[in-house]
């Protein structure tokens, strides 16, 4: 295969609030078991998440315009084939310090902004390791989304613009803590409480994918 290999050590380094994991992974999913067969051609058809400080972070689609960043247990992303992982390196911000970096770059990952070609979960984990001064992610991994972007007029209409059918549905998070004022709330605010607290589970209840809840730039 070409590319990293698989990895399945965690380098621990020492700092003042204990020892942590600060080395950075690409977790690398088949969206279909074709992948088995086209990757010794040099492509496929990939889902990656970020895996820092035990947990992983991905994009995905929906139609609202908040986060579409949601985090994840490492490699058990619901809805997909966990395949190998890559390390792009270590990072030097404690675990408060990403958790605001991935808040801030959620404002820039809306989940009706998603685009199988041009704006996907491959385009957000190249990003987020490169701003956090780690390896690109290999090439073969959104080969295919460069090659719709070069011969867009080749592919049909309904794969450039798809979502990530594979992801779990949408659920309504309901709040264990309750509003004794609430009764006084319009029904405007109702629903924009409701967007602010979708998350996404997975329908089998195996694993929970929820949103990253964004900071605005």
């Amino acid at each position: 295969m070409e590319g990293g290999a698989l990895s399945s050590n965690r380098a621990i380094v020492g700092t003042n609030d204990g020892f942590v994991d600060r080395e950075v992974f690409l977790n690398v999913y088949d969206l279909t078991p074709f992948n088995s067969y086209s990757i010794w051609f040099g492509f496929g058809i990939f889902h990656t998440g970020i895996e820092v400080y035990g947990m992983e972070y991905g994009f995905g689609a929906h139609d609202y315009s908040i986060s579409g960043v949601f985090e994840v247990d490492p490699r058990s992303c619901p809805g997909f084939i966990y395949r190998c992982s890559i390390s792009l390196g270590h990072i030097d911000m404690s675990a408060s310090e990403f958790r605001e970096f991935i808040e801030t770059m959620a404002s820039d990952y809306h989940g009706d902004t998603y685009h199988l070609i041009s704006k996907n979960c491959n385009h957000f984990t190249d990003d987020i390791s490169h701003r956090l001064n780690c390896k690109r992610i290999p090439g073969w991994v959104n080969r295919l989304a460069k090659f719709g972007s070069i011969f867009s007029c080749l592919l049909p209409d309904s794969l450039e613009s798809t979502t990530v059918k594979q992801l779990p549905e949408y659920h309504t998070y309901e709040d264990d803590v309750s509003d004794s004022g609430s009764n006084s709330s319009s029904q405007e605010a109702s629903e924009n409480e409701e967007v602010d607290h979708k998350v996404l589970i997975s329908p089998t209840r195996t694993a929970e994918i929820a949103f990253i809840k964004e900071i605005p730039r």
